[in-house]
């Protein structure tokens, strides 16, 4: 009967991918590019360094989780004026800065963050109560990362998921947690995923495990760096399922709903609740690697998975000169009229407009 069920749950995903999807060229462009939030002079004298999430918080603010305005240069295998992605973080030196930087709607900075707290900044999201929760994947044996830290809207520390520089695969443990998701209930889902686990962990809100599924594979349920997480209005998990270029849908607790492979190879997802917008950005698809499909942000409904809208990355021409370019993060207004992006090796942000 498994086996059935499954096979039943592929034809409808393979049906939906054939019948529902329009051509990515195809698909209009109704957002214009225009001025995005920028650090305060004091802060790296107003200059980005890598950018890896941005999220829209519960009261329209915006906020960025970044490497710390830290940007390493000079690799022969990355495009001229991009950081080589692999490198930057928030130690030494970096430290001092906050990895979170709050703007309000109209780009006026309104505050920082989490200094000394990460080691490397990776997932983050913002609750439906203005919590934020941060991801660290930097691996200090005995002192930072491998967890997930919740900060309250003041920017205290209430929650840590993980043990500090201790790396595993068990209930207590992570090895580099790429992201992390909270329903409207306030259950926990953190995608293991940056390292080799291949795992979704839930916890209850109080941060109590309560069970986990997924690992390395291709089939439903299995993943090859699920890379980031977001949760629709009936409180489903979209994974972006990174390496083997698909999103895959569950039920909140594991169970298989769906793939969907026509969103480009996901480094980043996000779900606006109130519209059921998704919102996907591919910033590593080349002519190596998943061919044939375009870097950009890939924008659709979560209902359906009917693409509507496409946002092409400003740097596709250097797409085989560079590991990553264009957004690893994307978010949106709640009304779907603004999109961020948050590109990391170009170390920057993305601010467009509908038309």
């Amino acid at each position: 009967m498994r086996v059935l069920t499954r096979t039943g749950v592929l034809c409808t995903a393979l049906l939906v991918s054939i019948g529902v999807v329009t051509p990515t060229h195809a698909q209009p462009n109704p957002y214009e590019q225009v001025d995005p939030p920028v650090p305060p002079s004091h802060l790296n004298d107003g200059r980005w360094g890598e950018t890896i999430q941005v999220r829209v918080g519960p009261a329209g603010n915006v906020y960025v989780y970044h490497r710390c305005f830290k940007a390493v240069m000079g690799d022969p295998n990355v495009a001229p004026g991009h950081s080589d992605g692999l490198t930057a973080n928030c130690l030494g030196r970096w430290s001092g800065y906050p990895p979170v930087l709050k703007f309000s709607r109209d780009g006026q900075f309104l505050d920082g963050f989490g200094v000394g707290l990460v080691g490397r900044p990776h997932g983050f999201s913002v609750d439906h109560e203005g919590n934020m929760w941060l991801t660290d994947v930097a691996l200090a044996p005995g002192e930072m990362g491998a967890v997930v830290h919740k900060l309250n809207p003041a920017g205290d520390l209430v929650m840590t998921l993980g043990q500090p520089g201790v790396v595993g695969q068990d209930r207590q443990t992570f090895d580099r947690p790429a992201s992390v998701a909270v329903a409207e209930n306030g259950d926990i889902f953190v995608a293991d995923g940056e390292g080799p686990n291949n795992r979704i962990v839930k916890f209850s809100p109080e941060g109590r495990y309560v069970m986990e599924w997924g690992t390395t594979g291709a089939g439903p349920g299995e993943f090859s760096t699920p890379h980031d997480l977001a949760i629709d209005s009936q409180g489903r998990l979209f994974v972006g399922d990174r390496g083997n270029s698909r999103i895959q849908i569950f039920q909140p607790d594991g169970t298989f709903v769906d793939e969907w492979r026509h969103f480009g190879r996901p480094s980043g997802i996000y779900v606006n609740r109130a519209t059921d917008t998704l919102y996907v950005t591919d910033s590593t698809s080349n002519s190596r690697t998943n061919p044939g499909v375009r870097r950009g942000i890939y924008i659709g409904s979560a209902r359906t998975g009917e693409l509507t809208a496409f946002i092409p990355d400003p740097d596709l021409e250097l797409a085989d000169q560079t590991r990553i370019s264009g957004a690893s993060g994307i978010t949106s207004s709640h009304d779907d009229s603004v999109v961020y992006a948050a590109d990391v090796a170009p170390w920057r942000i993305r601010k467009y407009v509908r038309r």
